[in-house]
């Protein structure tokens, strides 16, 4: 019982642990300002100051909007993408010993080499951001799915075509609830990257976004302005994972509610 009781009060206090660990964030930030001073690190206010100068003249909104299409289009691409290939490779001896040594190229290669690739193969359009994510990401989730479908239960498949489990029920209660405990934490770190691997194509490309402020407030030589872009890319992250991600992922692992060591 009081251990139940801990972990409701864990539980409802996530809020209030968040909320502390920003706290941490921006005193470390202060701090760093104070040591050395705005031109390397402005302060807090300063760079708020400095993106509610970039909301007001208008240029805020449409880089957002830009810069969300085109990570999102490709972290989408990159998902369905890897997830299908990655069950087949997971299931398939033949297709995985082909497709695993391409997706460890794939992963080899570094992010800026696609950008540049794809400026030159697309020009500077959104295509050359959106395909630099999804072929920058596709490989995180390929893998993923592949080890959460290879390592699936083998008692449970057992089990389940001895009672002739329907193919659908079978993919939804015995191997989706396996899968995506490997692939949901690897989607994390996949959206993390495409809002990354966008913003770069778009400083680059200058085709607007994100990118593209951060392009200008480099050659205005305006720190603050900066570190305001990236408060912004950083504050999306975190709002499409906690509304997209998190859901998901809340949804899905209601199996793992009641096993050892894991929070009601």
């Amino acid at each position: 019982m009081a251990n139940n009781a801990w972990r409701r009060l864990v539980g409802g206090g996530e809020r209030l642990w968040a909320a502390l660990g920003l706290a941490i964030v921006v005193t470390l930030w202060e701090i760093g300002h104070r040591a050395y001073g705005d031109f390397v690190l402005p302060s807090p206010l300063s760079t708020l100051t400095a993106l509610g100068h970039v909301a007001a003249s208008g240029d805020l909104w449409p880089a957002v909007v830009t810069t969300a299409r085109d990570a999102l289009s490709g972290f989408l691409a990159a998902t369905l993408t890897g997830s299908l290939l990655g069950g087949i490779a997971g299931r398939s001896m033949p297709v995985r010993s082909m497709l695993q040594p391409m997706a460890t190229m794939l992963i080899g290669v570094p992010a800026i080499a696609w950008v540049v690739l794809s400026l030159l193969w697309f020009g500077g359009s959104g295509l050359a951001a959106t395909f630099s994510v999804a072929v920058a990401v596709g490989p995180v989730v390929f893998a993923a799915a592949t080890q959460g479908t290879r390592t699936v239960d083998g008692g449970l498949r057992t089990m389940a075509r001895a009672f002739r489990v329907p193919l659908g029920a079978m993919i939804a209660d015995v191997y989706l609830p396996h899968v995506l405990s490997y692939l949901l934490p690897a989607l994390g770190t996949a959206l993390a990257m495409s809002w990354k691997v966008a913003v770069m194509a778009e400083l680059l490309s200058g085709a607007g976004g994100i990118g593209d402020g951060l392009a200008a407030a480099r050659a205005e030589v305006d720190t603050a302005k900066t570190m305001a872009w990236v408060i912004v890319v950083v504050a999306l992250l975190l709002v499409v994972d906690r509304l997209v991600i998190e859901p998901v992922r809340r949804h899905f692992e209601t199996w793992r509610r009641g096993l050892p060591g894991e929070a009601a």
